[in-house]
């Protein structure tokens, strides 16, 4: 591995965190932010959801921009636009104030979230592909891990809105970063008749690309078990199981470890056995210890360590399936790199903005309902994973621009 391979994957990486930064470390601010702004817990929790959701659909404006227009400017534009939300969130007078902000923030983090893959793709095809997604996947899933435990650190010693100003430093230093030591992947040439009218061709293009969808699903329904997770596993952690909210920001982060150390198998597993079969095992082992861990709780089973055990050997079965999912759904799409990542960003957060919201329906306070969620969620990824992989299929060419 090089140097160059090495630094893209960390640049590209640090792109997708500072939007992933903006979530994790706003999780541990959600009561001080209601109690500073007299605010009741559905418009503090709106002021997530709104970054959530403008982060996700922001993807598909994104997307298609950077086919007409290289990859590097609507980075630029995205970074300053999180700057911009950042610092009116830090000064926001109210919670009316703020939502507005975070919506503005969320715009701006959607280009760090959809031109990374698109990079990666325009780089390199299969076995390098999953390496390089892979290595960014290490550097984004450190958000997990650091974003709860630093964002508690600053909430308690600085206030609320210090999480603020440092995930707008963050995009500071992103943007010199970016200006620095990242090259422009789309050449003028390739621009040549990308406009909003094909970027239209090429999502109804993809929306009939069953396999492209079928990927796409299987990663989001990977993903969005994770964000049942998150929604559910403060209030399950801390309320019902009685942590304290720093051992919860640790075991909230294990997970996180699981993910990190089996995506960096991806490579080697790819290079030895192919894609597809690491993505058919893979995502065998992910359901069967979602299935695991909702039979043995719905038997009675209310344990803390049981419950983090299986759900780490299940995240881990995870951390190989994003990754390899990705580069094989985007494997065909090159001339429309960025169309393809938007869509697929957008497809990812909507399945899991519809998880999250479905899995709250029936949140009781007991870790069941949080569980159910997360194993139909795996459930639904193998079946869509024996449908997509499980037939012989030919290659297809993406619409002419």
């Amino acid at each position: 591995m090089n140097a160059h391979f090495l630094r893209t994957a960390v640049l590209l990486g640090l792109m997708s965190a500072v939007g992933a930064f903006a979530v994790d470390m706003y999780l541990p601010a959600l009561p001080s932010i209601g109690a500073d702004l007299n605010a009741g817990t559905s418009a503090v929790q709106m002021s997530f959801l709104i970054f959530f959701l403008s982060m996700g659909f922001g993807q598909i404006v994104v997307g298609p921009l950077s086919d007409m227009f290289g990859r590097k400017p609507p980075l630029y534009v995205g970074l300053a636009l999180f700057i911009i939300g950042g610092v009116g969130s830090a000064m926001a007078p109210n919670i009316e104030w703020l939502i507005a902000f975070r919506f503005l923030q969320g715009l701006g983090a959607s280009a760090g979230m959809a031109i990374p893959r698109a990079v990666v793709r325009d780089m390199h095809t299969g076995n390098e592909a999953a390496k390089l997604m892979s290595l960014l996947m290490l550097v984004f899933s450190v958000s997990p891990i650091l974003a709860p435990l630093s964002g508690s650190l600053i909430i308690e010693t600085l206030g609320w809105r210090a999480v603020f100003w440092v995930l707008t430093g963050a995009a500071v230093i992103a943007i010199v970063l970016l200006a620095t030591a990242q090259k422009e992947t789309r050449p003028v040439e390739d621009r040549v008749g990308s406009s909003f009218g094909s970027a239209l061709k090429g999502y109804w293009f993809l929306l009939n690309d069953r396999n492209f969808l079928g990927l796409t699903a299987i990663g989001g329904f990977g993903i969005a078990s994770f964000f049942v997770y998150l929604a559910s596993s403060s209030f399950i952690l801390i309320d019902h199981y009685g942590l304290s909210p720093s051992l919860y920001s640790v075991f909230f982060s294990i997970n996180a470890v699981a993910f990190i150390g089996m995506s960096q198998m991806t490579g080697l597993l790819a290079d030895r056995f192919g894609l597809k079969r690491v993505v058919k095992v893979a995502v065998v082992g992910y359901a069967t210890a979602m299935v695991v861990l909702l039979a043995v709780m719905a038997s009675g089973v209310d344990r803390l360590d049981v419950m983090a055990s299986l759900l780490f050997v299940g995240y881990g079965f995870l951390g190989l399936v994003i990754p390899t999912t990705s580069v094989l759904a985007m494997e065909e799409h090159g001339t429309i790199a960025g169309t393809a990542s938007a869509l697929m960003g957008t497809l990812h957060f909507a399945i899991g903005a519809v998880a999250m919201g479905i899995a709250g329906l029936f949140f009781d306070g007991t870790p069941l309902p949080m569980v159910a969620g997360i194993t139909l969620a795996a459930v639904i990824a193998f079946a869509l994973t024996q449908v997509t992989l499980g037939r012989n299929r030919q290659p297809v060419e993406a619409p002419a621009e």
